[in-house]
């Protein structure tokens, strides 16, 4: 089975003021194709960072990171940007859609930076949302939408590219229980159908539908 992500000897640290802050310590982390893993742990413990840094949004201060193979740890901001829009799919717990556009507008914008040719876009977000049961809701707008329906559109524009590996930062975050339950079946089926996802949550009821838990504590992974 390949390796979609390979974390080795990561750290992270963060300077304030004159001191180095350390976040991450001597991360290793290997994620294969097709699985499904939640990553878990205490506010404080390296959450986040971790997922800005497999999302090539930010750079590992030593240690190196593989995504299908490629060293991502030393590209430049453009190349990370390019890497960031064709290999990785992020869906928030805020949703972070744009509310003048339609749902199907939103859900074409990684295209557009991927200089995908309009008819294609077109095509691709329609098959989505109709995948998702959002094909009546296409031309309504974010705030015309319940929260459900605007995460069903964020996970749209999360497989907009086809991405490698889909990033979920607490997607059930702030949404109720049943909606919740909704979009993790959601994520259910897209892992059933291949894909490869990683999912910050605090939920340990959602985690347990995982294929692994990853523990972070003080910046080390405590297992996984």
């Amino acid at each position: 089975m390949r390796n979609v992500l390979d974390i080795e000897n990561v750290s992270k640290s963060y300077k304030l003021g004159k001191n180095d802050v350390p976040v991450l310590n001597d991360i290793n982390l290997t994620i294969n194709e097709g699985e499904f893993a939640a990553i878990m742990g205490p506010s404080g413990s390296g959450k986040s960072t971790l997922m800005n840094l497999i999302g090539c949004l930010d750079r590992p201060t030593s240690g190196k990171i593989f995504i299908t193979g490629m060293d991502i740890s030393k590209l430049s901001d453009i190349e990370l940007a390019r890497i960031r829009g064709k290999k990785i799919g992020f869906v928030f717990q805020t949703f972070n859609l744009i509310p003048r556009l339609s749902a199907q507008k939103n859900v074409e914008m990684p295209m557009v930076y991927q200089d995908v040719p309009g008819n294609t876009r077109e095509k691709r977000a329609k098959q989505l949302l109709e995948m998702l049961g959002l094909g009546e809701r296409a031309r309504h707008k974010p705030p015309e939408l319940s929260g459900g329906q605007r995460q069903r559109v964020a996970i749209a524009r999360a497989l907009a590219n086809e991405p490698e590996i889909i990033l979920a930062d607490e997607p059930t975050g702030n949404l109720d229980s049943k909606t919740g339950r909704e979009i993790m079946q959601i994520f259910d089926k897209l892992h059933v159908d291949g894909k490869t996802i990683l999912m910050v949550t605090h939920d340990a009821e959602l985690a347990r539908n995982c294929d692994r838990i990853i523990r972070l504590k003080d910046g080390m992974i405590e297992n996984g």
